[in-house]
């Protein structure tokens, strides 16, 4: 064989050779007909969605579904409507401004909006935010003024033996003040030490009232109200211990550590204590029990103690009167609980002992809550 026969057949041979890998190359690539489909992302949803005319509309996928509706805060109960690749969606207008708590009902089964990260910090969640500006902004809504900052402390309880955490709230400039008074804020029951933040916006809250002079700068260390795990007895029996074992863990951890790490003032007259529904119970157990330590405190829509639990302060009316500078109590006329607060506020004048108690409009609920904060508030340490 010639050279040029040579190099003939090798070219030949080079152009099969590609070929063959052309070929294979295409049957690798080519999906059978019988392997699984790539499943196609579904476009994300927007839920809630804000619209400039005031109304939200609300999005929730769930292609099985016969029934979805949404529940919440802001009105009346919605029905969602089916459209393309079973997504769900009804927009509800007029949303009046606010911080709103909603779900979804599927088929009759609770559930949060998968689209959207704003939860209520609870014990056992079940709740997404809705937060709908005000204008002018509300002392709730985020606002172009200085803002104080956020502390987490997690430690271990001397007083329970077991790990707790408390988030602290320092106003703005307190790196360069003096020394400040410290509020000590709590939650209810089914809520924990985020809730007063995260969706009671306590922080925002004394921010707007600290930039309008409404109040003077102070710390607000907010614990976990539930001392001790909730259990299957009742409130009755779980009420009474679980406060008696916070009032032990502040005394013990919560105070020294707050008073170890930041410029606080380390006495009575400036320490002040509230709380709401559960934390409204440990308020008035603060008060009767333990008004030697805190100066000021407020109860919101509480669930009052047995009198038996507080009997030292109802029996020794001078000591509390001495002690407190303001015991302020606070319950919504359609609150479930403003029965017991009307006994506890009569129970309270019988013994002697000085109190402010205000019925308001209002239900047991986090907007009662957050006014409750910005009344109180501006009548601590004057």
């Amino acid at each position: 064989m010639n050279q040029s026969m040579r190099n003939h057949t090798a070219r030949l041979l080079i152009a099969a050779l590609l070929a063959t890998a052309f070929l294979a190359s295409a049957q690798e690539t080519k999906p059978a007909t019988n392997a699984p489909q790539r499943r196609v992302q579904a476009a994300p949803l927007v839920s809630p969605e804000l619209l400039p005319d005031h109304g939200v509309t609300f999005r929730f996928r769930a292609p099985k579904a016969s029934e979805v509706k949404v529940s919440g805060q802001f009105g009346a109960e919605a029905a969602l409507t089916k459209g393309e690749e079973g997504v769900w969606s009804v927009t509800v207008p007029n949303v009046p401004a606010g911080v709103h708590e909603y779900h979804f009902v599927v088929d009759g089964l609770n559930v949060i909006d998968p689209q959207n990260s704003a939860l209520k910090p609870q014990r056992w969640p079940g709740s997404s935010i809705l937060h709908v500006p005000s204008n002018p902004s509300a002392a709730w809504d985020l606002q172009d003024i200085p803002h104080g900052v956020l502390h987490e402390h997690v430690y271990k309880s001397k007083a329970l033996g077991t790990w707790r955490r408390i988030i602290v709230y320092t106003p703005p400039g307190a790196e360069k003040a003096g020394r400040v008074p410290v509020l000590y804020l709590s939650h209810g029951y089914s809520d924990n030490e985020a809730s007063w933040t995260v969706h009671g916006k306590a922080h925002w809250i004394m921010d707007s009232l600290i930039a309008s002079k409404k109040a003077v700068p102070m710390i607000i260390v907010m614990p976990d109200g539930h001392a001790l795990p909730p259990g299957a007895a009742g409130f009755g029996d779980y009420g009474p211990a679980n406060s008696k074992a916070l009032c032990d863990e502040l005394a013990q951890d919560v105070i020294p550590l707050v008073e170890a790490n930041y410029k606080v003032i380390s006495k009575p007259r400036s320490r002040a204590f509230a709380g709401l529904s559960m934390g409204g119970h440990h308020a008035l157990t603060v008060a009767l029990n333990h008004h030697d330590e805190f100066s000021w405190v407020g109860a919101f829509s509480s669930a009052p103690p047995p009198t038996n639990t507080v009997s030292a302060g109802l029996n020794d009316s001078a000591s509390v009167n001495r002690d407190l500078k303001l015991f302020w109590i606070a319950c919504g006329k359609k609150d479930f609980l403003f029965q017991r607060n009307n006994e506890f506020d009569v129970l309270l004048k019988e013994k002697g002992i000085h109190h402010e108690y205000v019925e308001t409009e209002g239900d047991h609920s986090w907007p009662v809550w957050r006014r409750y904060l910005i009344e109180f508030t501006p009548k601590l340490f004057r």
